[in-house]
């Protein structure tokens, strides 16, 4: 449990400065799908769905570290 909010944490810290990063300079009224046409949800639901997209990728980058550092500590070389 302890590892999982280890690497929840940080990830939603980092969603919510994302989502204020992006949303400072896009309104979620002129975003449009790939095709080119307009996404037909309200504000809320574009920063909702927004918010745990950037969740999602921020958990996926801090498990990838944490694997990583779980890998270097059981690893038998110890060197650079």
């Amino acid at each position: 449990m302890r590892t999982a909010l280890q690497i929840l944490w940080p990830a939603f810290v980092a969603a919510g400065v994302m989502e204020l990063l992006v949303f400072a300079h896009v309104d979620p009224a002129d975003v449009h799908t790939l095709a080119g046409a307009p996404v037909e949800l309200s504000r809320q639901a574009v920063y909702t769905l927004s918010f745990f997209g950037f969740w999602a990728v921020c958990t996926a980058a801090c498990a990838a570290s944490a694997w990583l550092q779980q890998q270097r500590s059981g690893s038998a070389d110890d060197g650079p």
